[in-house]
């Protein structure tokens, strides 16, 4: 299994720690993050429409670990958003190597006011060094950026794009943001 992205666990850090709350790996896949996160002490629900690998790792942690990661296996490609538990908290998302433009708010709708979001997927030009080439699967210059500054409920801690050599070339965009409480907000402009 590959290691963690440099990017998760330079903000891993920034979720929120409740007792109630999730961090939700979203489109899983083997589950480095998922693993990661539980090593960092977070109680991790992993999504994914193949499961099997992330399973297979699971089986094999240590009880400790094993517990922190409940899997859940959803097609996150139907037309509608498929629903997740609500009897817990999203405290953070984080999102790697997936992208699907037509569920992008609702995946930020389920976080938490305080949640962390830790995206990074391939952009635009990415094609020259690899998979995914296909335009549906790269976003275009400062398409990340774009998405959360349309919204009012996040702020964005970091944002890059560009070309990363390691852990293989690649063409990325990535953004760490947080939501915001809107309520609270709206009340601070009040006073």
């Amino acid at each position: 299994m590959s290691p963690p992205s440099d990017w998760v666990q330079r903000f891993i850090h920034l979720i929120p720690r409740r007792e109630e709350g999730r961090v939700l790996d979203l489109a899983c896949g083997s589950g480095r993050h998922s693993l990661y996160a539980a090593q960092q002490g977070y109680q991790v629900l992993a999504v994914d429409l193949r499961t099997g690998p992330l399973l297979e790792l699971q089986e094999n942690l240590p009880l400790d670990l094993k517990n922190r990661i409940e899997v859940m296996e959803l097609d996150l490609e139907q037309p509608e958003f498929p629903a997740l538990k609500k009897d817990y908290f999203i405290d953070g998302i984080i999102v790697t190597n997936y992208l699907n433009r037509p569920h992008f708010h609702q995946v930020l709708d389920l976080l938490a006011p305080g949640g962390i979001l830790i995206y990074e997927t391939f952009a635009v030009g990415n094609e020259r060094f690899g998979k995914p080439s296909n335009p549906a699967f790269l976003l275009q210059k400062d398409e990340l950026w774009q998405y959360i500054q349309s919204r009012n409920d996040f702020s964005v801690v970091s944002f890059e794009q560009g070309y990363l050599e390691v852990p293989k070339p690649a063409m990325i965009q990535r953004i760490c943001a947080v939501k915001q409480n809107i309520i609270g907000l709206q009340l601070q402009h009040e006073y």
